[in-house]
């Protein structure tokens, strides 16, 4: 549907809070661009993923809203409020469920307020769309289906989100951390900063990132201070190309790199999601969360999950104590994924069988036995 009179000219989106789920609006971005190429579309942020808006064309302007993930913060809401409806928008799309994520909308006065009724939101969500979570399983759809024109609307084919990639400021990270990019290079997110349970162990990474320095593969490690440790750990592993980019870069760097690597490897974090909108190609490793559900939208993916009978339990950490969802899945599979670029959801046979396995059991049939001694 294209810009008509009647359609609205100004759009408020009020965004997440989480990285890799505003990694997934973009695709919403990228719908409402399509659908109303003349309207203003701002979007409402914390600092942390409203940097991200900057690498996003379809966005007009970041609006910043210093407020805690989970904090109330009446006061603060009801000053934004009172900025944004001098701006004389006409619809505000809600992406998070909460309540308070639907004050800041309903008190600037903004007609049309479209979002799911999530936490009782009757009033505050005056637009009020159905989720037919069978039709549309996917956490991207989710968010697309709210920018639509109406209820019931077909969802479009989606585009994958796309950051922009800032060639100057690549260039000059480039020169900072004296990145070969003439050598193959593997990027690394190993942190889970939601849990254990989303962790593949890190002795894994170590054992995958070790094998990689072995063929002369660059491993470029990310994280935040939580992952120092694990960091380190990884670069030990990794004398001769393995570089610590632990706490060095921002969200938007992470891109940049991102854009320079072979393959992306990562929990379900929103480093990994973030690395699928610049990254060639993302081999990324579930447990607790389902992949169909928040797949990494790359050019080029393969998904990790064993499909146990216990999973997904969407955990912070393994209810049962041995996190076997992530143990299990072996080094071995994940480094042939790193090495053939054709590579497609290598666990596709612990998907379909939905077993235990002992940890490395496949190790011998993919590799060679000298490659994980």
């Amino acid at each position: 549907m294209i810009d008509t009179d009647d359609s609205p000219r100004r759009v408020l989106v009020i965004g997440p809070s989480w990285i890799g789920d505003m990694v997934m609006a973009q695709s919403l971005f990228m719908l409402l661009r399509a659908r109303l190429p003349n309207a203003r579309i701002d979007v409402l942020a914390p600092s942390i993923t409203a940097n991200l808006l900057e690498r996003m064309p379809e966005v007009d302007t970041a609006v910043r809203m210093e407020i805690g993930h989970r904090e109330i913060a009446l006061g603060a809401r009801r000053r934004t409020a009172r900025e944004l409806a001098e701006r004389g928008y006409d619809q505000a799309i809600v992406l998070q469920r909460s309540i308070k994520a639907a004050l800041v909308p309903w008190l600037a006065g903004i007609s049309q307020r479209t979002g799911y009724l999530g936490e009782m939101r009757y009033g505050l969500i005056n637009d009020v769309r159905q989720l037919d979570q069978s039709r549309y399983p996917r956490k991207v759809e989710h968010y697309a289906l709210l920018g639509v024109a109406a209820d019931g609307d077909p969802l479009p084919e989606l585009k994958h989100p796309e950051l922009r990639v800032d060639e100057s400021r690549r260039a000059a990270l480039i020169d900072e951390f004296d990145l070969d990019t003439r050598r193959p290079a593997i990027g690394f997110a190993p942190g889970a900063a939601y849990g254990g349970a989303k962790q593949w162990p890190a002795t894994h990474f170590a054992r995958l990132a070790a094998e990689l320095d072995r063929r002369g593969i660059a491993t470029w490690i990310f994280g935040s201070a939580a992952d120092r440790q694990l960091a380190a750990d990884l670069t030990a592993a990794t004398p001769n190309h393995g570089l610590n980019l632990c706490e060095r870069t921002s969200l938007v760097d992470i891109a940049d790199i991102a854009s320079l690597t072979d393959a992306f490897v990562g929990n379900d974090t929103g480093v990994m999601h973030l690395a699928a909108a610049a990254a060639p190609r993302v081999l990324a490793i579930y447990g607790s969360t389902h992949p169909d559900y928040a797949p990494p939208l790359a050019p080029a993916e393969a998904r990790f999950w064993l499909d146990l009978a216990c999973a997904p339990c969407r955990e912070r950490q393994c209810p049962l104590g041995h996190n076997a969802c992530m143990r299990d899945i072996p080094v071995a599979d994940v480094l042939r994924a790193c090495l053939d670029p054709d590579a497609r959801d290598i666990a596709s046979l612990h998907h379909a069988s939905g077993t235990a396995h002992a940890p490395g059991d496949r190790c011998a049939a993919s590799l060679e036995p000298e490659q994980l001694s």
